[in-house]
């Protein structure tokens, strides 16, 4: 009775922070310019920071429109995957235009969705929009 008691109790007490069994693919975007035929380096589009100090940490907790943002391409990223292609990726464009300011060319983005396999995380490209103008996206 009292073991039954206390095996009732504990998950009440203790309660299970596992709210999924598996970490699904995560959409990371990373953009290129094509200038006069030449093509740069895949970037990726508002990396997280490598390292956030305790105050800035604490003034995150209630303001931070960067990760806003972020969390925002995510959603974007994943309805581009699942067919709300026109609005999404006008989106992800204008978002990205607006993080790399003023330069010349077209731009072009990819989405890279990561999975583990085994003990090791591959990204897999998904997505690779059309060039577009930059000079476009700022009107």
């Amino acid at each position: 009775m009292l073991r039954r008691t206390i095996d009732l109790l504990l998950p009440a007490l203790f309660p299970s922070w596992r709210f999924f069994k598996q970490v699904g693919p995560s959409p990371r975007v990373e953009y290129r310019v094509l200038t006069g035929g030449c093509e740069s380096e895949w970037r990726e589009s508002h990396p997280i920071p490598e390292n956030v100090g305790l105050k800035r940490m604490v003034r995150r907790m209630f303001w931070n429109p960067a990760r806003n943002t972020q969390l925002y391409m995510v959603s974007l990223s994943e309805r581009l995957v699942s067919g709300l292609v026109e609005h999404s990726a006008a989106e992800l464009n204008r978002l990205i235009a607006e993080k790399i300011g003023e330069q010349d060319g077209e731009l072009q983005f990819r989405l890279m969705f990561m999975a583990p396999e085994g003990d090791q995380i591959v990204g897999t490209v998904v997505y690779e929009s059309e060039p577009v103008a930059l000079q476009e996206l700022r009107v």
